[in-house]
């Protein structure tokens, strides 16, 4: 008999200033500013981290990589997501599908989805969706001051 778990994940990030700081969503460069914060600040990418660690109990993303630790500094969130897959896997557990909801004004995703599903999937070994939702001008999402995303997870083990 096998055993599966769900595991939620949740990541948002501001925009910053820097021009030379790269927009990354789910593994894929996109036009526009890029986000604040110590890896490349993917946040589909830290939200399905979360969401893979917490539906195998194994603690969350500053645990495992904390923002302290200079060695993360930069790092390639889809690295990190692997790094953490092969985590989970280790642990007897196995991707079942990943489902991701994004909250952003700006970039579209609509155009460049299938890429990040592919992204996201070739990783994670298994099915992704990836669906974008606008704040509709409410609170800080809205203001077009940064980008949120959630993740769930269904594994299984066994």
């Amino acid at each position: 008999m096998s055993e599966i778990r769900v595991g939620q994940g949740y990541d948002v990030h501001a925009f910053c200033d820097d021009p030379a700081r790269q927009l990354v969503l789910g593994g894929v460069v996109f036009e526009g500013p890029g986000l604040v914060g110590h890896s490349d600040a993917d946040p589909v990418a830290h939200a399905c981290i979360d969401a893979l660690l917490g539906a195998a109990g194994m603690g969350d993303i500053g645990d495992r990589f904390p923002d302290t630790d200079p060695s993360h500094a930069g790092a390639d969130s889809i690295g990190l997501l692997a790094d953490t897959v092969a985590a989970v896997a280790a642990e007897g557990w196995r991707v079942v599908n990943m489902d991701c909801t994004v909250v952003l004004e700006v970039p579209r995703l609509a155009p460049r989805r299938g890429e990040m599903q592919d992204r996201l999937g070739s990783v994670l070994g298994a099915p992704v969706s990836v669906k974008a939702k606008r704040a509709e001008g409410l609170g800080a999402l809205g203001r077009r001051e940064g980008i949120a995303a959630m993740a769930a997870v269904l594994l299984e083990r066994g």
